[in-house]
This record gives structure tokens, sequence and C-alpha cells, in this order.
């Protein structure tokens, strides 16, 4: 696409803010420019305007009672944060100007008409749009039009900021022919412009392939896999924010959830959706979905995978049910001077018909004495009576019936029901009979039984069976909309768990396959997402790399054919090439030494080692007065430095990045499939550059 880009130097005397294109009196750029400004500033005064007047708002005789007064005033505060004005933060990044046929007149569409695009919606006080949310089906084109499809734009607009300031602006005249097309240099700039704090919005530099990842309908389920530095996770939470736009009152009743890996990735993300006035969609990790228990204890590799194995779920769903009982005897119920009694025979037919309907074990239970009752009304019109339904209610609630229920379908606590199975030799022997393996069920079983669940010490894939295990009594609330970031790394049964969370809505999952640093990592999406309970989701790829420079993604990317064999490179799309260095080195001071050269550089830095060499690197630099951050605190400006332990690397980002001593990254891994896996996630959180420092030779797959 043709590109011209206009950069401020000295500007004339305030100018009209007419529509019409400039006079030829005036200097094109410095009068276009102007102009800009001047609609960024009554763009501002617009939105302060809107919050004024929700702000304003009186609701003293609009609610008849205090709990709807409440719910108001929430709803009221959340709108006015929804339309702060944020210090630094662009309020429109483009401007579309539409197609205008000659000798037409004025129509409804937006043929001939100017919109534009910013990150919210903001009119002025006649309620005539001055931004346009991005997410409109009129801003689409900002995103996809292109010189072979200009989708009826005559001019694209992008606009360049500093510290908030608009700077600059560039053209694109996509349906002028006579203009060769060419890369946006302001695209470029935004998309290389140096990282410091929290993950921030790509709304100004989406891609078409993106974009259509990002307005995808919120009732299929849709898999992204998606190298480093594709933006998927970007993606995945522009979706979201899409997806409120498009289906707000939906997606209100229902819910939505960011889930990541841990608590430091979405302290990194968090500030993403607030930037595009989204404020209520909740975050979680996978261990806070299934918090019942107190995880105080870990597993060693082999129980993980067998606990995190799909299997557990027919092994459990066993135990939970094998508390079922056929009747011994008959339930006999006194009403007046009258006995009823229902035979063992017939209660039997309504327990295995409650059986055979496959509902959760809980709601079975609650229905089995209705059942009952309802055996006994039977009876009593055939004698003539003629009970309703209250008589039916005091059958159920008598004692007989109940006494019935509690021998025939007891009531089942999912956390003791684990703690049986995982201490229970005999018990996990019988239910787990032809499912796993004599040695599977040795590796699972505790070494100490615990006395009761409290004193247990639960580990994370035990606190996931008690939540399947929740689910078989009783059915988990499903959302709207969830959104499975670094999914790869998930095992069969959180799949499961995640799963569950949204049976009656949608699922966005994000991962790369290379990245699976888990014994259990994900080995194909089809299986993954079959877990997941999604069988029929889209799986869509992005290749084009938009966060790592070249040269930094072609030396990661020799890690490919060992981790992740016929998986595509990610091609880096950026100009600039980045820095890379490789350096022999003796000892950490060196290593401390590269960190102060990087630091003389705008942006962000992360000192990313194996985690057993944390404790030495956070002495020497101490030592060398260098202050630094641990993963998630990256909220202080003045420090840039960031020591990262290797397993908590992985979604992160940095504008330089030193990496120390790759072997060790190996090797500090349960097995060197994974130990390069880890590597390549190391590798690849750099934005502007990277260092590679080394005392022990590096591995040989990166020769």
């Amino acid at each position: 696409m043709s590109a011209s880009t206009h950069v401020a130097d000295s500007l004339p005397d305030p100018l009209s803010r007419e529509r019409s294109h400039p006079s030829p009196d005036h200097h094109p750029s410095s009068t276009a420019l102007r102009a800009e400004r001047d609609h960024l500033a009554a763009s501002r005064a617009a939105l302060r305007g809107m919050r004024e007047d929700v702000e304003a708002l009186d609701i003293s005789d609009v609610t008849a009672n205090w709990v709807n007064a409440a719910v108001l005033e929430h709803q009221i505060e959340l709108r006015i944060k929804a339309l702060a004005d944020l210090s630094g933060t662009p309020l429109f990044f483009g401007r579309l100007d539409y197609l205008q046929t000659p000798g037409t007149q004025e129509t409804e569409g937006p043929e001939g008409e100017r919109f534009y695009i910013g990150r919210r919606h903001v009119h002025d006080a006649d309620g005539d749009p001055m931004v346009i949310d991005w997410r409109a089906p009129v801003s689409q084109p900002f995103y996809r039009a292109s010189k072979k499809d200009p989708m009826d734009i005559a001019l694209r607009r992008r606009f360049g900021y500093t510290g908030g300031d608009l700077t600059a602006f560039e053209d694109e005249h996509l349906s002028d022919p006579a203009e060769a097309a060419r890369a946006s240099k302001l695209l470029q700039h935004e998309i290389e412009r140096p990282r410091v704090g929290p993950m921030r919005d790509i709304v100004a530099t989406i891609q078409p392939e993106q974009d259509e990842i990002v307005r995808s309908g919120l009732s299929g389920t849709l898999c992204v896999q998606g190298g480093p530095g594709t933006g998927k996770t970007a993606v995945g939470l522009h979706r979201v924010a899409y997806l409120l736009y498009a289906h707000r009152e939906r997606l209100a009743r229902t819910g939505t959830l960011v889930i990541g890996p841990n608590r430091s990735f979405l302290h990194y993300i968090e500030q993403v959706l607030p930037a595009l006035g989204e404020l209520t969609v909740r975050q979680a990790t996978v261990d806070d979905l299934v918090a019942h228990v107190e995880v105080r204890g870990t597993d060693d590799a082999a129980a993980a995978l067998v606990k995190g194995d799909a299997r557990m779920a027919r092994v459990l769903r066993r135990a939970v049910y094998a508390h079922v009982s056929m009747p011994a005897e008959p339930v006999v119920v006194v009403r007046g001077s009258r006995r009823w009694r229902v035979p063992a025979y017939e209660l039997e037919d309504i327990v295995r018909e409650l059986l055979d309907r496959d509902i959760r074990y809980g709601a079975a239970r609650d229905a089995l004495p209705q059942r009952i009752a309802h055996a006994v009304l039977v009876q009593m019109e055939r004698s003539g009576e003629a009970p309703d339904d209250r008589v039916q209610d005091a059958v159920a609630r008598g004692s007989a019936v109940k006494a019935a229920v509690k021998a025939v379908w007891p009531q089942v606590d999912p956390a003791k029901l684990v703690l049986r199975l995982l201490s229970d030799a005999d018990f996990l022997a019988v239910h787990a009979e032809g499912v796993l393996s004599a040695e599977e069920q040795k590796a699972i079983l505790w070494a100490r039984p615990a006395r009761s669940v409290k004193s247990a010490k639960w580990s994370p894939a035990d606190a996931v069976l008690i939540d399947e295990a929740t689910d078989i009594v009783e059915r988990t609330p499903s959302l709207g909309h969830v959104v499975l970031d670094e999914a790869q790394d998930l095992s069969p049964m959180q799949y499961r768990a995640v799963g569950r969370r949204c049976t009656t809505g949608s699922a966005t999952v994000l991962g790369d396959l290379a990245q699976g640093t888990t014994p259990w990592a994900t080995r194909s999406w089809p299986e993954a997402l079959a877990h997941l309970g999604k069988p029929d989701a889209v799986i869509e790829e992005l290749t084009a790399g938009f966060r790592v420079p070249t040269d930094v993604i072609t030396y990661a990317s020799r890690l490919l054919p060992h981790i992740a064999p016929g998986l595509t490179p990610v091609a880096s799309v950026r100009e600039n090439p980045g820095f890379f260095d490789l350096r022999r080195i003796t000892d950490a001071t060196e290593v401390v030494r590269a960190c102060q050269e990087l630091l003389h550089h705008e942006g962000s830095l992360g000192l990313i080692a194996a985690d057993p060499r944390i404790p030495a690197l956070t002495e020497a630099l101490t030592e060398a007065g260098l202050t630094h951050l641990t993963p998630g605190d990256e909220t202080t400006p003045e420090t840039r430095l960031t020591l990262v332990p290797a397993s908590l690397a992985k979604g992160l980002e940095y504008d330089y990045v030193v990496l120390d001593e790759p072997q060790a990254v190996v090797d500090a891994e349960p097995d060197e499939r994974t130990g390069l896996r880890r590597l390549y996630v190391a590798l690849t959180r750099a934005v502007s550059g990277l260092t590679v420092t080394h005392t022990a030779p590096l591995p040989p797959q990166l020769s």
C-alpha cells in the first residue's frame, strides 16, 4: 500500500477545522497536522463531557429498593471508569475516508464519510460521532483494506504519537492505482516501540489475519496456534473485547473469563482490557478454578502424568457411582391410619432408571425421594384418594423416604472420595481395574495416607481430580466465553476442568506446541480440543512474527526440528533485524556487565536463567548495585531490569534479554526435549535484542 508520512516541524497559526482538503496556500503537512490535533483536543473534550454527564446522573428517584440502587451505582461507576481518558494512550490512532461516487446525492451509509478510529466511541453534545470504536463494522476496513481490495476506502491515515501528543501521520491512498504499495513506517514504529511495564494493547497494529480471528463469531470455539511474537495473546484479549462489544447483553448474563498459566502472566496482561474500556472480565489460573482444597504438596513426574490422564475421569466416575446400592427392603410410608408399601423391586426399577438417565449424581439423588413419593401417590389414587402435589412433597420429606435414600444413594464428598482413592490401595484397585495398570496405580498412591481432607498435602493435580469428582456430583456453572492462554501446557484433566466452565459457551484456545514444557504437554490440538469438549473447534495458525526480531527468531528456530517437527517456523515481518550477541564468558560478573551495557538502551531488560542459577545471579546483581524486579512486578519505570527464572518466562516479553547459560536451562528440566522447549521459550522473549552468555558449551541443537 502506498504511504506518505507527515511529521510536525513548525506550525502556522490555528486554522479552520473544516473537512475540506487544505488549500495550496498552506503547507499541507502543517495544516493537516494542526487540524488533526484540533480534532484530538475536541474529542478529548467530548469524552470529558460524556464522563461528566454520567457523573451527574441522579438515581435517587429511579430505583425501588436499595438492592437495585446498589447495582445501578456499581454500573455507573464502571461506566465512569470506562470513559476515563488514559494519559499517554491515544484517543484515536487512525482515520478512514470513504469513497464518494461522483454525481451522487448524500445517502445512508458510509459513502463519502470520514471516521476517526479509536479505542472507544466518543460523541459530541449533539450525539454525532467524533471517534468510532475500533470494533464497529465501519472500522473493519482500517485493518483489512488493501490496494487489491480497497473496501471502498479512498484514504487510510495512521497517526503517530509521542508521549500522548499527536506528532505525525501517514496516508495510504488505497484507491489510487498510480501509487505503489510499500510498508507503513508508522506501523513498523509502533510494532517496534520499546516495551516498559505491563503488556499493552495492539489495537492500532492488528493485521488482517489477526483481525479475522478477533472478529470471529461467539458461537464457535477457535484454537490459535502461534509461535513466539505472532501476537496470539493480544489477539485473544482483543477477541474478548470484540465479543463484549458485539454480544454485550448476552455475555453480561453469562460472563467471560481469561485463564493464564500463572499469576505473573495475569499481572502482565491485566491492563490490556481496561485500556480498551472493558472492566468486567475475570482473570484466573487453572489452579484458581479448582481451588477446592489448600494445595501444599507436589507430585513427581510419574504421578502427575497419571493424575493428569483423561482416564482418571473414568476411575472417578466409577468410584462416585459405586456408592449407589440396589434396595433390599421395601419403603413403608405411614399416612394417617394407612400404610403404603413400595416394594424393593419397584425401588430398584426407580434407581436403575435414574442411573440410565446419566444425570449428575447429586441431581439423581435429589430426584429419588420425589420418584419414591410418586410411587406412593399412584397407590393412593388407585385406592380412590385424590392426593395433590403437597402430599407428594410431604411424603418425599418423610423419615421413611429419607432413610431409604440415605441407604440407597448416599451423599458423596468429592474431596473425601479422592482422599480415599489416593490412600486406599484396595479401593483404588477396584475402581481402576482395566483402566490403570498396577504400576500406574502404585505411582499415584500416597506413601503416607492422610487422615483427613484438611491434613492432606494436596498437589495441584489432586485439586483437579477433586474438581472432576465435584462435577460428577454437581454440574459446574458454565460461562459464555473462556479464553485459555498457554494451553499447550495443560494436562487432559486440566482441559476437562476448563471445558466444563464453557459447556454451554465458546472458547478461544491460544498456544504453541513448540513451547510445551510440562511432561504432559499437548501433542496435537485436535486431541486437546477433544479433552476440552470442543472437538469441532476451528484451528487457525499465526506464522507472521511482529515481536521477535529476525536474527533472534532465526537462531531460536534451530531448535524446532528437535522440539516440534513439522511446525511452521515464525517469519519475522519486522524491518529491524534486531540485536543478537553470543558471548563466551568466565563468570557471573560478565553476565552483570552484559546487563549494564543493555541498560544504556531505552526499554525493559530481562535477565533469564535456569531456576537453580537465580540465587547466584541475585547475589551478583546486588554486589554490582543493580536493582531488579521479579516477574509480575514490572510496574516501576525507574527499575527496568527483571530477573526471570526460566520456568516463569513463558508469555512475558522484554525489549532486551540476557539469557544466561542455555545448557543449564536444558539441564534443569526432567528430560532433554522439555529442556529444549524451555530454552526455545527463553530465547524468544526479546523484542529488540538478545545477548546469550555461556561458560559451558551450547546445546548441540543450536550449532
